[in-house]
């Protein structure tokens, strides 16, 4: 049984072989005075992900793939107070601990994330970029890969992500915002990978994604979608991330 820390850092990983390692250095140097644990969940049979890490401290665990489940299990083994999810291709600022840590002091605010910014030189992806995040402000309802973090007695309290095969972060964000639980999205950035834009095309993916988005929002449940869109339930997975 790992020692008790402050924060939880789970990573849900679907063949991220070569990205892994360098995200794993860059969470080990965040800073902090606070004990925290990284959790790395793998999502795939063969466990490819797990097997390249090569730093020894850090908790892996395997289960079939899904994000949700994934998350779901790192929380089940976290031993922290404060449960932070981290997409395999996002990067969180260097003071990420210490800003998260002041945001839940606040005995109102329950869950919180950052501002999201893609990695790229495009136009057309900063553009997305402030239309997300304006979106995310006048919601309250954040993404995924904009690092949402959570008190862990709280996410025990509300049942944690659903099993859902997508949208499980704006399905819990919205659960939050009916049980009246303060969301607080901080201004500072995390910095997200614009490999999944590339390879599925800008205009596609854009199209999709808000295709997808609004029909949820409207009400249409996610396994109904999944059936209607199933290669965003390849995308999600595969971007575990």
């Amino acid at each position: 049984m790992a020692d008790p820390c402050r924060f939880s850092i789970i990573i849900p990983v679907l063949h991220e072989t070569k990205i892994i390692n360098t995200l794993l250095d860059s969470v080990e140097h965040l800073e902090t005075n606070e004990p925290f644990e990284i959790i790395v969940v793998d999502g795939s049979p063969t466990h490819d992900t797990l097997q390249v890490i090569t730093k020894k401290n850090i908790r892996k665990y395997s289960c079939p793939q899904g994000r949700g489940r994934q998350m779901n299990l790192g929380a089940a083994h976290a031993t922290g107070d404060i449960l932070v999810f981290l997409h395999a291709d996002t990067f969180l600022p260097q003071n990420a601990l210490r800003l998260i840590n002041t945001t839940l002091q606040h005995e109102q605010v329950v869950a919180g994330a950052f501002t999201l910014r893609i990695q790229s030189s495009s136009l057309f992806l900063r553009m997305i970029t402030a239309y997300s995040n304006l979106r995310s402000q006048f919601t309250r309802a954040p993404y995924g890969d904009q690092v949402i973090f959570m008190k862990k007695s709280y996410f025990k309290a509300i049942g944690g992500y659903k099993d859902i095969p997508l949208m499980e972060d704006v399905e819990l964000m919205r659960r939050i915002k009916k049980n009246k639980g303060q969301i607080i999205i901080r201004p500072e950035p995390v910095f997200t990978s614009d490999r999944r834009w590339h390879q599925e095309g800008f205009f596609y993916t854009l199209l999709r994604d808000n295709i997808i988005i609004t029909l949820y929002w409207c009400g249409v449940p996610a396994e109904k979608l999944a059936r209607f869109y199933p290669l965003a339930i390849t995308i999600n997975l595969s971007k575990n991330g």
